[in-house]
C-alpha cells in the first residue's frame, strides 16, 4: 500500500480511533503518574515494560516475516526465509558487538532507536492522520529527527540519573562501567540538548505550519503534528523514563506500527473497516505469536551468555533491553524496506 492510497471513510476512522487516537489516551492517563513516581512501587514502574513481553511491545516486530509476503510478489517460503536470515545475520552480529564493545553497541542502539521510533510517526502522520504538510523528503527526514528524538533526548533533559542508572544497568551486564557516557549527562551537554532539540523541534513545526498557510495544506493534520509533539515534549518531561517509555514503547510506538501492519492483512483490513477490532487484533495475535516465542528465546540467549546478569527489577529489564536491540536492528532492516517500498520517501 502506498502511502497515497485512498483509504475508506469507515478504515480511514477505524485507523484513526486506534491508531492515533488511542495512543493519546494511554500517554495521557500515564502523564498523571509522572507526578507521583518516585513514590510508586517498582512493580508499578515497570508493569509496562513486563507487559509489553506479550502486548503490542515484543509481539509488534513479530509479524516481520510475512512482510515481503504481503507487500511484493514474493512467495510465503522466501519471505519467511529472507527475514529469518536478516534477523540471523544482523542479530547476531548486533549480539556480538554488545559483548565486546558493550559502551558503543548502547551509543547505537540509542541512535537506532531514534531513528526508527522517527520513521514510525513518520509513517503514522502521513497515513494515518492522513498529513499533507510533510511534502518534501528533507522535511519529513526532520520531522523523524524530532519525533525520533523525543523519547531519546528529553528524558535525558529532564530525568538524567535515571537515564544514566539505565544505561549503567545494560552496559554492566557485560562487565563493563558506563564512565565513558558521563560527558552526556552533564548540566552544559544537557543544556544544549534542550536549547537545540527545542530550535529544531520548533523550525519542524514551522515549516509545516508554512505549507498550511501559503500551500492549501489540510490545518487539522498538522494540528495533530503539533499537538503530538508538544505533548510528547510535555510527557518526557515529567514522567521518568522506565515508566514513560514502557507505555510509549507498547501503546504508541507498536500500535501505530501494528496498525500499519493490518493494512497490509485483507482480512484484518476489512475487519478494522468493519469496526471489529477484536478480529483485526486476533488475526495479528496469530500472526505474531511464533515469532513472539522467537523473541522470548533471545531474552532467554541474553541472560545466559551476559557475564553479569542481574535478578532484580533494573538487571531484569537491562537483559529485556539488550535482548530489544538486538532484534530491533533487523526489525529496522524491514521497516526500511516498507518505507521504501511504500514510497515513504
Amino acid at each position: 500500500m502506498a502511502v497515497t492510497e485512498y483509504l475508506s471513510p469507515s478504515l480511514s476512522a477505524a485507523l484513526d480511533r486506534w491508531g492515533i487516537r488511542a495512543s493519546w489516551v494511554a500517554l495521557a492517563v500515564a502523564l498523571p503518574f509522572g507526578l507521583v513516581a518516585s513514590s510508586l512501587p517498582p512493580a508499578l514502574r515497570y508493569a509496562p515494560f513486563l507487559v509489553s513481553v506479550v502486548v503490542f511491545g515484543l509481539p509488534h516486530g513479530a509479524v516481520d516475516h510475512l512482510v515481503p509476503a504481503r507487500l511484493s510478489a514474493v512467495g510465503l517460503v522466501r519471505s519467511v526465509g529472507v527475514v529469518v536470515a536478516v534477523y540471523g545475520v544482523l542479530g547476531v552480529g548486533y549480539g556480538l558487538w554488545w559483548m565486546l564493545a558493550p559502551v558503543s553497541a548502547f551509543v547505537f542502539f540509542i541512535l537506532l532507536t531514534w531513528a526508527h521510533w522517527g520513521q514510525g510517526d513518520v509513517y503514522a502522520l502521513l497515513v494515518l492522520a492522513d498529513a499533507d504538510h510533510l511534502r518534501t523528503r528533507a522535511e519529513r527526514v526532520l520531522t523523524l529527527v524530532v519525533r525520533g528524538g523525543l523519547p531519546m533526548l528529553v528524558p535525558l533533559v529532564g530525568h538524567p540519573d535515571e537515564y544514566r542508572r539505565v544505561a549503567a544497568a545494560l552496559v554492566g551486564l557485560f562487565a563493563t562501567d558506563a564512565t565513558a557516557l558521563d560527558p552526556f549527562f552533564t548540566p552544559t551537554a544537557r543544556a544544549a540538548v534542550a536549547v537545540g532539540f527545542g530550535a529544531v523541534t520548533l523550525a519542524s513545526l514551522a515549516l509545516g505550519a508554512r505549507h498550511v498557510r501559503s500551500d492549501d495544506a489540510d490545518r487539522h493534520p498538522w494540528l495533530v503534528d503539533c499537538g503530538e509533539t508538544l505533548g510528547l515534549w510535555a510527557y518526557f518531561l515529567i514522567v521518568p523514563p522506565i515508566l514513560a517509555i514502557g507505555v510509549y514503547f507498547c501503546l504508541w510506538h507498536a500500535t501505530r506500527h501494528i496498525a500499519r501492519l493490518e493494512l497490509l492483512d485483507s482480512g484484518a483490513r476489512e475487519a478494522l473497516a468493519a469496526g471489529d477490532l477484536t478480529k483485526t487484533l486476533r488475526r495479528f495475535a496469530r500472526d505474531a505469536t511464533p515469532a513472539t516465542i522467537g523473541g522470548l528465546v533471545v531474552v532467554a540467549g541474553v541472560w545466559a551468555l551476559a557475564p553479569r546478569p542481574s535478578a532484580g527489577p533494573e538487571g531484569l529489564l537491562a537483559v529485556y533491553l539488550v535482548a530489544i536491540a538486538v532484534m530491533t536492528l533487523p526489525h529496522v532492516a524491514v521497516v526500511t524496506w516498507m518505507d521504501l517500498r511504500q514510497g515513504v520517501w
